[in-house]
């Protein structure tokens, strides 16, 4: 068996060596930001050495983009894949964001890089993409009108309730669900009453609804 290469600190590379420089850039990048970050500091933090950084990640764009992907790679499964919520109760649940869910990280990360061709950049575009996607096909089990367009308006409003909530430091989130509630009784019809045509009966004489 070969010698490992050790890192800073006499600290052995191994299998969790791509997992560290993972958690370091969570860390770093969320405290500090991508771009102040660089990779001497990351790789000190995750106690790997910068060979070993370059074995699992070719370039610290690389490395962004993994970062990103790690935060939700299945697109909020935990909300539209659940079977015990109506596709409403889902279109709602995307608005329950748990106190310890990073605010959107794909926004800040494309605001910080000022890059549209950088690989975290169009990760972010993919994922927003997918929001709204999974979103309209929910508006569309649920019965919306306009499914796309209810889709479309749900995404606009979590990005915005995200954004605030960074910008003011202050949870922004639950007035987000209240105004996500309206938009979706609006966009979705009640159920009628009485289908059209229906008879209703008294008795054994049946009474023709109203119209026929």
């Amino acid at each position: 068996m070969t010698e490992l290469e050790k890192g800073p600190q006499g600290q052995r590379r191994g299998r969790g060596a791509r997992e560290r420089v993972l958690g370091a850039s969570q860390q770093l990048f969320r405290d500090q930001g991508i771009n102040r970050t660089g990779m001497d500091q990351l790789c000190a933090v995750a106690q790997v050495s910068k060979r070993t950084a370059y074995q699992h990640f070719a370039s610290k764009d690389e490395l962004v983009a993994e970062y990103l992907r790690r935060f939700d790679p299945d697109v909020m499964p935990g909300v539209f894949d659940r079977t015990d919520l109506t596709p409403r109760e889902r279109l709602l649940a995307t608005f329950e964001l748990p106190a310890s869910t990073p605010l959107c990280p794909y926004i800040a990360a494309a605001v910080e890089l000022h890059d549209p061709q950088h690989p975290a950049s169009q990760y972010a575009r993919d994922y927003k993409t997918a929001i709204a996607a999974r979103l309209t096909e929910t508006a569309r089990e649920a019965g919306a009108t306009n499914p796309e367009q209810l889709g479309e308006q749900l995404a606009l409003l979590l990005d915005g309730a995200s954004a605030r909530t960074q910008v003011l430091n202050s949870d922004s989130v639950p007035t987000a669900a209240a105004i996500a509630a309206v938009i979706i009784d609006n966009a979705i019809p009640a159920p009628s009453a009485q289908p059209t045509g229906e008879r209703v009966t008294t008795g054994s004489a049946p009474v023709p609804v109203r119209g026929q």
